[in-house]
This record gives C-alpha cells, structure tokens and sequence, in this order.
C-alpha cells in the first residue's frame, strides 16, 4: 500500500496538470530504510511528449546524488497520461528498475476527474497497490 500525505498529492496533480498535454514525470524522497514518501521533486520531461517521458540525464544525476547525501530513496517515481487510462505502458514496465518504489500514474485524459494510481513493478510483473491519502483535506 501507499500511503502518500495530501499535500504531496496535490502536488502530483497539479504538476501532471500543469505539463498536460505533455507527460510529466518526477520523483518523492523519503528515508532511506523506510516506505515514506516525504519529499517532492518536481523533474523536467527531457522528451516533452504527450506519449513517452525521460527524465534528463544529468538532472536525474543532480536528484539521485542529492538523495545519497540526504540518506534518501526514491520512494515514488511518477508520471503522467495523457491520453490513457494510469496503467503502466510495455515502455514504463520495461523501464522499471526500482524494485522497492511506488510507480505513480496520473491520467490527465479528463480535466474533472483524478485517477491516480500506483503500482509495484518487479521483474515485468505489475501489481496495483491500494493509495491511502493522509493529513489534511
């Protein structure tokens, strides 16, 4: 399961809004040893597509370097759709190599409604997890 404050929530939404109709993608810190998301990172779509995202090479050095020296993971990766439903792609799955993250989709397809979704995705083998949304509303 994961639980993810609604602060950072919002903060997913509303960056995969603002990059519509390009995907937007990023990543959530938290503790190294632990499953607690805690620290957004807002990252650029080197592609600026509406079907595919990478994340820049050398910004993603930059974060992951910042995260060892804050003792940090990538609890979450996320990224948005677009066009489609908040499942991982053959291309997302394949590019999945964290096996202790939350993958994070946002569909972006219908402005009135929020699907947010998250998935374990290890070996190929994607299983999509219960979010709980904690704090504040």
């Amino acid at each position: 399961m994961l639980r993810i404050d609604r602060s950072i929530y919002d903060q997913i939404v509303a960056h995969a809004r603002r990059d519509h109709p390009d995907e937007a993608c990023g990543v959530v810190a938290g503790p190294e040893g632990s499953d607690r998301p805690e620290r957004f990172i807002q990252m650029v779509n080197a592609e600026r597509s509406p079907t595919f995202y990478r994340f820049d090479s050398l910004e993603q050095l930059k974060v992951w370097r910042g995260m060892d020296d804050r003792d940090e993971v990538p609890v979450v990766i996320y990224h948005s759709h677009t066009a489609t439903e908040a499942y991982p792609s053959r291309t997302d799955i394949s590019y999945a190599s964290e096996p202790e993250t939350h993958y994070v989709l946002v569909s972006t397809r219908d402005a009135d409604t929020i699907e947010f979704r998250s998935y374990r995705i290890i070996d190929g083998v994607v299983t999509e997890e219960p979010v709980e949304i904690t704090g504040a509303g």
